[in-house]
């Protein structure tokens, strides 16, 4: 079997060119059931990936075709995102088998992230994992690449210091309000949205204690049940362009395909708050504030990508982190890879064991003929041990019958490693049958 990863991140595609191929995370299992059938030929294993930082698709297909799946596969994700092959190539790269695991192994112990050693990322592939579970399309080597990902990313986070040198998009967040307004304390924040990034923002705004905290979701149970936990207000979404002006910070993060905040509602906002300037964080893909309202004078408006500019660490001790992160991800794909290769002897082994089990029913059903006969049951286990030996060692006789000088000594040495091996004993203390 073989392993390709086809994608695009925050290194290779700006964030409007990424919001064009985002999935919602909860609904991967529709496009993955599309992609697998327009790769029927091959019967690949598939998972999609889809985060506000990067879309990928992982693939896995016997060894010989899995090369042949990036054509198909790259133009099926141009299509969702409405551009050619061509197009998206710009913004892509892919990586096979070694390669591969390598950068799953990096993504998942956050090597891979804007934000270096995030552990957002990790939640975010085992959601992507039930995902194709849950669609049918995750195969053995599929789930071996990813639960190996998960023990190197949990082995990381347990044996180096690279966590705790990372700034989350949420405390990124923070800081940058803090660096606009003297004091926290006095602001009032608006959360819009209700899912994992809203959650852990407001975890750190909440620790800033802000003077108001209020939370918009377009299910409002929901978004009283989180706002609760903060000690906030909840809204409906509906709510939000005649409530904007109440707030400072607004800070948003939802699974919305268009945007939900336009420039009119923030003119508007700002006109009621007699020009205060507002503070906004746009965390999602695609955008959930339209990009026109960063051009406002009293608007100080921040996008993921803007966030990565505020991630700052100690340079030695973050390197050395990281060193030892790379190693431990080294040894995971040497282990991958082994594992790899030893699937590709499966067919070998499966059909050694069918051979196997004609020669033994056949040589069975000489001896039950033998035993109805009345013939005495001795013989008979000799002619049936002798009968299966014959069988065993007749290939590796006609191997060295057959091989000029050159081969034989090859032929015996091959011959050798197979059949006189010592065999390990039983607990009984004999040797263990083949």
């Amino acid at each position: 079997m073989g392993v390709l990863t086809l994608g695009l991140n925050h290194t290779t595609a700006p964030l409007d060119v990424r919001g064009r191929f985002t999935f919602a995370p909860n609904q991967l299992q529709t496009p993955l059931r599309a992609l697998t059938e327009r790769l029927e030929r091959s019967a690949p294993e598939a998972a999609l990936l889809s985060t506000c930082n990067r879309t990928e698709l992982y693939l896995a297909a016997d060894a010989g075709q899995v090369h042949e799946l990036l054509q198909p596969a790259t133009e099926w994700l141009a299509a969702q995102g409405g551009v050619s092959p061509h197009q998206l190539g710009a913004y892509t790269y892919t990586a096979e088998n070694r390669a591969a695991a390598r950068h799953a192994f990096r993504v998942a112990s956050g090597l891979d992230s804007m934000v270096l050693g995030e552990p957002q990322i990790l939640g975010q592939m085992k959601q992507a994992v039930r995902e194709a579970d849950e669609a049918g399309t995750l195969g053995t080597t599929l789930h071996q690449l990813f639960q190996r990902s998960f023990a190197v990313a949990k082995e990381v986070r347990t044996s180096t210091e690279i966590g705790s040198h990372s700034v989350s998009m949420a405390a990124a967040a923070v800081r940058l309000a803090g660096q606009l307004f003297e004091d926290l304390r006095e602001q009032r924040v608006l959360f819009v949205g209700a899912g994992e990034m809203i959650e852990l923002v407001a975890t750190h705004f909440a620790a800033r204690e802000p003077k108001a905290m209020a939370l918009a979701n377009r299910t409002l149970e929901r978004g009283e049940a989180l706002a609760a936990r903060f000690g906030g207000q909840a809204m409906r979404l509906a709510e939000l362009p005649e409530r904007l002006h109440g707030f400072d910070i607004v800070i948003s993060c939802t699974a919305s395909s268009l945007p939900i905040i336009g420039l009119g509602a923030v003119e508007r906002a700002l006109k009621a708050r007699r020009r205060r300037p507002m503070f906004m964080v746009d965390l999602a893909v695609p955008r959930d504030i339209e990009p026109e309202v960063g051009k406002l004078a009293d608007v100080y408006l921040y996008t993921v990508d803007d966030l990565s500019a505020l991630v700052q660490t100690a340079g030695e001790k973050r390197q050395a982190a990281v060193e030892q992160a790379e190693a431990i991800v080294d040894a995971g794909v040497q282990s991958f890879a082994h594992w790899l290769d030893q699937r590709a002897s499966v067919p070998l082994i499966q059909a050694l064991n069918r051979q196997a089990d004609a020669w033994r029913e056949a040589e069975l059903a000489r001896a039950r003929k033998q035993l109805a006969r009345g013939e005495d049951a001795q013989q008979v286990l000799d002619t049936l041990a002798r009968g299966l030996t014959q069988k065993m060692l007749h290939g590796a006789y006609a191997e060295l019958g057959a091989a000029d000088a050159e081969q034989r000594e090859q032929v015996a040495d091959a011959v050798t490693r197979l059949f006189l091996r010592r065999a390990p004993r039983t607990p009984d203390g004999g040797d263990t049958q083949l």
